[in-house]
């Protein structure tokens, strides 16, 4: 099956570091975050993508294994994997690792659900969705 996938980099700020001067595991989340935005800008599946069609996109589950430390500094590469599934849900995967020794220092995945503008769930794919994974060869 076709795998879609972006690769995003990503530089370790000042902030984003804790007092034993090391990514706070908190702000993977940011980084998973910032994966996701650049494969909705490279495959047409942004935010404003889903909204313009009438539908929000909230995660309703993150799960990160944490491999290796990070410091202020360090680049990243941020690759992101769409998992295509039956259900009515946007399944991510990800692999993120250090560039200067390609470690990889977390995995992660992500699912987010479908609601319509009014809050509901959507518990069959929107038409929207349906054409996009066609359109993607999924």
């Amino acid at each position: 099956m076709k795998k879609l996938i972006n690769t995003t980099n990503i530089k370790v700020r000042f902030s984003e570091v804790d007092a034993m001067q090391i990514v706070w595991h908190g702000n993977y989340v940011k980084f998973l975050e910032d994966g996701r935005e650049a494969f909705g800008q490279q495959y047409g599946l942004g935010y404003y993508d889903v909204y313009d069609k009438g539908y929000l996109t909230p995660i309703v589950k993150v799960d990160i294994d944490y491999k290796n430390q990070v410091h202020y500094g360090d680049e990243l590469e941020v690759k992101t994997i769409f998992k295509s599934v039956d259900a009515a849900k946007i399944y991510f995967e990800y692999e993120i690792s250090r560039k200067t020794d390609q470690k990889i220092v977390a995995k992660a995945m992500s699912i987010q659900v479908f609601l319509n503008k009014e809050g509901e769930l959507q518990i069959t794919n929107p038409p929207f969705y349906i054409e996009w994974k066609n359109e993607q060869g999924l």
